[in-house]
């Protein structure tokens, strides 16, 4: 599907301008909301612009994997609901949903946001934690606004006790045990432009995307998407705008969960 007023968005980049008068390097307006599923151990919904994400954790007891005997696990799931958008359909996940979940998952496993070492309980017994990530709304910008939710929801998730082979998960629960955070900032290529934050009509005439994923200090994941490319300078432009932005992304964070 191509993007609504093509030519326009097209002319207002050749006069270095974007939709609704925002920046090349701008975010729309981020919105983050915590517990928003009140029985998962940690849920936060956040909008960037009309785009809208929400995510679910929950653990539970199972086998670890056989060549991690010692560790948890960390299982990201995606879900592009069909009223999120006409685009999306019912059935298996498609290919972009595929690539939506494991795009989140190596930034939120790359910084260990989770502790993994943390959720084991005995031998041939650990918790998993399972990071489900439901797209209510699509405007563009899907990575972003989900790895923002699900750190968010990680950071503020409750760790649900084990006694006596049964779980519980009420009373006084400490919080998920974590070491790290991150967010990623996604830029668009449409002609000679790239764009911050692209909405939903960029991203359907963009010919590249690159999503780069850090903590406070490293970059920890980068994904590129389409057959188009960046230039060396624009990458390293990129990283550097990535780390300015994130700064705003983390104290929204910190502030979501109480930090």
């Amino acid at each position: 599907m191509r993007a609504e007023n093509e030519e326009y968005i097209l002319e207002m980049l050749g006069k270095g301008a974007r939709e609704h008068e925002r920046e090349h390097m701008q975010y729309r307006e981020i919105k983050i909301q915590t517990n928003t599923i009140p029985h998962a151990e940690g849920s936060a919904t956040v909008d960037i612009g009309n785009t809208k994400v929400l995510v679910g954790v929950k653990l539970a007891v199972g086998a670890p994997l056989p060549d991690k005997p010692d560790e948890g696990a960390l299982v990201t799931g995606a879900e592009l609901l069909p009223l999120a958008s006409a685009e999306y359909e019912t059935g298996p996940p498609s290919p972009e949903a595929i690539e939506f979940a494991r795009v989140v998952d190596r930034g939120i496993r790359a910084a260990e946001v989770v502790d993994l070492d943390a959720l084991f309980i005995e031998k041939d017994k650990v918790w998993t934690t399972f990071v489900d990530i439901y797209v209510l709304n699509y405007d563009g910008n899907l990575f972003d606004a989900a790895t923002l939710a699900s750190t968010t929801a990680l950071l503020g998730a409750r760790m649900p006790k084990y006694e006596d082979g049964n779980v519980i998960r009420e009373g006084n629960l400490g919080r998920l045990k974590t070491k790290g955070s991150v967010t990623s900032c996604t830029f668009a290529k449409v002609g000679k432009n790239v764009l911050l934050d692209p909405n939903g009509n960029e991203e359907r005439i963009m010919s590249a995307r690159l999503t780069i994923a850090n903590d406070q200090d490293v970059v920890k994941a980068m994904q590129k998407g389409l057959r188009g490319s960046f230039s060396y300078k624009e990458l390293t432009d990129l990283v550097d705008a990535t780390f300015d932005k994130s700064k705003q992304l983390r104290d929204m964070v910190n502030k979501a969960v109480g930090e």
